[in-house]
């Protein structure tokens, strides 16, 4: 009998309004229950005397009520003052009924958990769970043979209740062992069965911060055997994929190619030829390409992508560039149309906030094929765009976007069996560690060479209260001909504060640099507004450019050599050295002011002083994955794909090349367990291919 296929209503207590409450933790069966993991433990193994009790610690203690009143000071609570050898504690409950103040009455012994805090009258609890063990001369029940898990929850659920589920659970466990998908040998001495027991209801000697850290031999085991059904699940993608076929694209010896290479006003660098020749390799191919180029900051990403743009169009396909933000669009329409209108190739663009009459425009030279290159935000996959025939798509700052997006765009080629090739792109260096996993889809090609002339870029931690100085060196520069950025930062989501901020920085601004052509640039503009924000900047009609982090990717001016990051204490490092990247790109030193408000805090600290210490970005994003995790690294649009349960890929780091090493072995020995893992940990967070 499989324990995912036992329904959790077989478990004592559970009907179906129970059922309909676990299914919002997508808990439907046994196994389900099982490896929905505890988040913390208490200890309720040992009873302390009331004398004993620390303040700030959860403890469990017993005596008799010696007495139990309401009172009405500010808001009406119970207060039952109990009592053992030791001396006495007070109990406070806010939220009560008249079921239990009649049993909290003098001469009841009670045992109590909660946490012990300091009151007015010595140690209380507030709102303990309370046991009722009889009465002064009544021997107790003994305390707790395990420590007590405390399991994420779901409202109406509470943990009494999930504890009575995870114990049931646990008894199928011991009567029928879950299938060991695993190459044995590779489990060491702990089984899976052992595994989930411990984690469930770990005995009082178990090291609760090696469960809790993720170091214990059991969670590793479980961390482990997620990793390889995740590797195994990003693999499953690829494979479908590669069970379609694309168009056979020649290569290099494409005369589009080489008009493009030839009308370029430079060289291209060894790491970017290099790059563009694994890709036209993968075009040659009926096998659908799925390659991700990595890059620092002005490593020349775009000019890799025109490239290959120009190999499908010379090919007779058409080619579809989505980015993430409407400004980063607007930037690719602009590079395109600079590299390939010259050369007779249509470019056009599709976002969310076209015109009726101009989407109507656009959707219609896509269909018919007279827009050969096409570039958008998401607007590209919406339901009602058709292409006359997609041979590439092309995907910028991929790690905004998750699995099932990517996907959605190539699907838009589809044409039964046919599927067009698929080239993403990052200015945010993934570390290793994230691109195993993460986009073990993928192959991987990196451009690790920057082009000649880029400059060194200084950088600086200046405090706020020093703010009229930067200012005023923000004048000198601009004096010295030199172009400056100036980015506010805002917590908050909100365009429109966002927007507000960036405004009333210009109004300040303005106000102590007279004379000054200031251009503005924010999310709440239109993107005709934007880009023409962008054009005069690039043009040197302003001089200076407020903007706020819209800024962060794909703007190239390469005679601003200045940039102010305000509140810069708030952004990821990796968020800052893109912003930081967009100085240096021209014949001077260019230097980076990161501005800060007072009292930071240690992480804020540490953050600075990296972006201060080095400006490679694979470095910086080590330090990224430290400070701040995978997922936020990766994005909240990576949903499904980056979901881990247990397993974190920065202290799971040692596991995953045996990770890696179990899933090539079950593909090639055991792959009628495939399907068992991905299900038992990914369930429907499993992407599919065939479901794009």
């Amino acid at each position: 009998m499989d324990l995912s296929e036992i329904p959790v209503t077989r478990l004592s207590g559970v009907g179906p309004k129970l059922a309909e409450k676990l299914l919002r933790l997508q808990i439907s069966s046994v196994q389900d229950v099982l490896f929905h993991l505890p988040l913390r433990y208490q200890d309720r193994t040992r009873e302390f005397d009331i004398g004993d009790l620390v303040v700030g610690t959860e403890a469990v203690c017993s005596g008799v009520i010696v007495s139990a009143n309401i009172v009405y000071r500010g808001r009406r609570s119970l207060i039952c003052t109990i009592a053992d050898h030791s001396g006495e504690m007070t109990l406070r409950f806010f939220h009560f009924n008249r079921q239990q103040h009649n049993k909290l009455q003098e001469g009841a012994r009670v045992r109590c958990f909660g946490e012990v805090r300091r009151g007015s009258q010595g140690a209380e609890m507030v709102h303990p769970e309370v046991q009722f063990i009889g009465g002064a001369n009544t021997v107790a029940p003994v305390v707790a043979e395990t420590l007590t898990p405390v399991y994420p929850v779901t409202e109406g659920l509470h943990q009494l209740s999930m504890r009575k589920i995870t114990a049931g659970a646990l008894e199928y466990l011991r009567k029928v062992s879950p299938l060991e998908l695993l190459p044995i040998h590779h489990q060491g001495s702990i089984s899976l069965t052992e595994a989930l027991l411990t984690v469930h209801r770990p005995a009082p000697d178990v090291p609760v911060e090696a469960l809790l850290e993720g170091s214990h031999p059991a969670i590793q085991r479980l961390a482990l055997e997620e990793l390889v059904a995740h590797r195994l699940s990003v693999q499953r993608v690829r494979h479908s994929g590669a069970q379609q076929q694309s168009p056979v694209i020649p290569g290099v010896d494409s005369s589009l190619y080489r008009q493009l290479i030839t009308s370029l006003p430079f060289s291209l660098t060894n790491a970017q030829q290099r790059v563009i020749d694994e890709i036209a390799a993968d075009l040659t191919t009926p096998q659908p390409m799925l390659r991700l180029i990595q890059g620092d900051v002005g490593s020349g990403k775009t000019i890799v992508a025109a490239a290959a743009a120009a190999l499908a169009v010379g090919a007779g396909y058409q080619v579809a560039v989505m980015a993430p933000t409407e400004i980063l669009a607007e930037q690719h329409l602009l590079s395109f149309r600079e590299c390939f209108e010259p050369i007779g190739v249509s470019v056009g663009w599709l976002t969310g906030k076209l015109g009726a009459r101009q989407r109507r425009e656009s959707l219609e030279s896509m269909r018919t094929g007279t827009m050969q290159i096409a570039v958008g935000t998401h607007a590209l996959f919406q339901a009602d765009v058709e292409f006359a025939d997609l041979g590439l798509t092309i995907v910028d700052e991929q790690h905004r976007f998750g699995v099932d997006q990517r996907l959605a765009l190539r699907g838009k080629g589809s044409h039964g069996d046919t599927v067009p090739h698929q080239l993403t792109m990052t200015a945010t260096p993934i570390p290793r560690t994230l691109s195993m996993t993460a986009y073990a889809d993928l192959d991987c090609s990196i451009i690790d060479e920057l082009p000649p002339g880029r400059q060194q870029i200084n950088t600086v931690a200046i405090p706020t209260t020093r703010r009229r100085e930067v200012i005023e060196r923000v004048g000198s520069a601009i004096e010295e001909g030199r172009q400056v950025y100036w980015v506010c930062t805002l917590i908050e989501e909100s365009e429109v504060l966002q927007a507000s901020a960036a405004e009333d920085a210009m109004q300040e601004l303005s106000e102590h640099l007279p004379g000054v052509s200031i251009g503005l640039v924010h999310g709440r503009m239109k993107g005709v507004e934007k880009e023409q924000a962008m054009a005069e900047f690039k043009a040197r009609d302003t001089c200076l450019l407020v903007a706020t982090t819209v800024i962060e990717v794909g703007v190239d001016v390469p005679n601003a050599s200045l940039i102010i990051i305000e509140n810069a204490e708030r952004l990821g490092l990796s968020q800052l050295h893109q912003l930081r990247g967009r100085v240096g790109r021209g014949a001077v030193d260019s230097t980076c002011v990161l501005m800060f408000e007072g009292g930071l805090s240690q992480r804020s600290r540490d953050r600075i002083a990296i972006m201060r210490e080095t400006t490679d970005g694979f470095a910086i994003a080590e330090r990224d994955l430290e400070l701040r995790g995978a997922g936020e690294l990766l994005g909240t649009r990576q949903t499904g794909a980056m979901n881990f349960r247990i397993a974190d890929l920065l202290r799971d780091k040692k596991l995953l090349e045996t990770a890696k090493h179990l899933a090539d072995r079950i593909r090639s020995e055991q792959p009628e367990c495939i399907d068992q893992l991905i299900t038992r940990w990914m369930g429907e967070d499993a992407p599919e291919y065939g479901n794009v």
